[in-house]
Protein backbone atom coordinates (compact mmCIF):
# COMPACT_ATOMS: atom_id res chain seq x y z
CA UNK A 1 0.00 0.00 0.00
CA UNK A 2 1.48 3.62 -0.94
CA UNK A 3 1.15 5.50 2.27
CA UNK A 4 2.49 9.29 3.38
CA UNK A 5 5.66 10.40 1.27
CA UNK A 6 4.71 7.80 -1.22
CA UNK A 7 1.62 8.95 -2.35
CA UNK A 8 3.31 12.33 -3.34
CA UNK A 9 4.27 10.54 -6.52
CA UNK A 10 0.46 9.72 -7.51
CA UNK A 11 -0.91 13.46 -7.12
CA UNK A 12 -3.19 14.42 -9.88
CA UNK A 13 -2.97 11.12 -11.28
CA UNK A 14 -6.10 8.39 -11.21
CA UNK A 15 -6.19 5.82 -8.72
CA UNK A 16 -7.87 3.14 -7.21
CA UNK A 17 -8.58 2.66 -3.43
CA UNK A 18 -10.27 -0.04 -1.76
CA UNK A 19 -12.03 0.27 1.32
CA UNK A 20 -12.28 -1.53 4.76
CA UNK A 21 -15.92 -2.48 3.96
CA UNK A 22 -15.36 -3.23 0.28
CA UNK A 23 -15.71 -0.61 -2.01
CA UNK A 24 -13.95 0.29 -4.88
CA UNK A 25 -13.38 3.92 -5.65
CA UNK A 26 -11.80 5.35 -8.60
CA UNK A 27 -10.70 8.86 -8.73
CA UNK A 28 -7.64 11.76 -9.41
CA UNK A 29 -5.79 12.01 -6.17
CA UNK A 30 -5.71 15.70 -5.57
CA UNK A 31 -4.56 15.80 -2.06
CA UNK A 32 -3.33 13.83 1.01
CA UNK A 33 -2.72 14.15 4.75
CA UNK A 34 0.22 12.88 7.84
CA UNK A 35 -3.14 9.97 8.55
CA UNK A 36 -3.77 8.83 5.15
CA UNK A 37 -6.86 10.84 4.69
CA UNK A 38 -7.23 11.54 0.89
CA UNK A 39 -9.37 13.58 -1.61
CA UNK A 40 -10.45 12.00 -4.74
CA UNK A 41 -11.75 14.28 -7.61
CA UNK A 42 -13.77 12.63 -10.47
CA UNK A 43 -14.70 9.94 -8.57
CA UNK A 44 -17.00 6.88 -9.22
CA UNK A 45 -17.74 3.85 -7.29
CA UNK A 46 -17.31 0.59 -8.94
CA UNK A 47 -20.26 -2.31 -7.94
CA UNK A 48 -19.35 -5.71 -9.39
CA UNK A 49 -21.78 -8.34 -9.75
CA UNK A 50 -21.78 -11.93 -10.73
CA UNK A 51 -25.38 -11.17 -12.64
CA UNK A 52 -24.73 -8.09 -14.41
CA UNK A 53 -21.89 -5.79 -15.82
CA UNK A 54 -19.77 -3.20 -13.12
CA UNK A 55 -21.85 -0.56 -12.11
CA UNK A 56 -20.48 2.48 -12.21
CA UNK A 57 -22.01 5.10 -9.34
CA UNK A 58 -20.82 8.62 -9.49
CA UNK A 59 -19.55 10.29 -6.84
CA UNK A 60 -17.56 13.33 -7.87
CA UNK A 61 -15.36 14.94 -5.04
CA UNK A 62 -14.48 12.39 -2.40
CA UNK A 63 -12.85 12.54 0.65
CA UNK A 64 -12.03 8.80 1.98
CA UNK A 65 -10.44 8.64 5.83
CA UNK A 66 -7.40 6.99 6.01
CA UNK A 67 -8.51 4.25 8.73
CA UNK A 68 -11.24 3.09 6.21
CA UNK A 69 -8.63 2.60 3.83
CA UNK A 70 -7.23 -0.77 2.55
CA UNK A 71 -5.40 -0.51 -0.53
CA UNK A 72 -4.27 2.28 -2.80
CA UNK A 73 -3.16 1.47 -5.89
CA UNK A 74 -2.04 3.17 -9.09
CA UNK A 75 -4.55 2.35 -12.11
CA UNK A 76 -3.66 1.79 -15.77
CA UNK A 77 -5.18 4.45 -17.70
CA UNK A 78 -4.52 2.44 -21.16
CA UNK A 79 -5.31 -0.75 -19.65
CA UNK A 80 -8.30 0.50 -17.49
CA UNK A 81 -9.76 2.19 -20.63
CA UNK A 82 -9.51 -1.20 -23.11
CA UNK A 83 -11.52 -2.90 -20.48
CA UNK A 84 -15.69 -3.22 -21.51
CA UNK A 85 -17.00 -3.07 -17.54
CA UNK A 86 -20.58 -3.91 -18.73
CA UNK A 87 -19.22 -7.38 -19.95
CA UNK A 88 -17.18 -7.79 -16.61
CA UNK A 89 -18.56 -10.30 -13.68
CA UNK A 90 -17.18 -10.74 -10.11
CA UNK A 91 -17.94 -11.29 -6.64
CA UNK A 92 -18.10 -7.69 -4.84
CA UNK A 93 -15.28 -7.36 -1.92
CA UNK A 94 -16.09 -8.71 1.36
CA UNK A 95 -15.35 -6.61 4.22
CA UNK A 96 -11.50 -6.36 5.50
CA UNK A 97 -11.56 -7.82 9.07
CA UNK A 98 -9.08 -6.81 10.80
Amino acid sequence: MLGGPGLESVVDQIISVITNDGRNIVGVLKGFDQATNIILDESHERVYSTKEGVQQLVLGLYIIRGDNISVIGELDEELDAGLDLSELRAHPLKPVIH
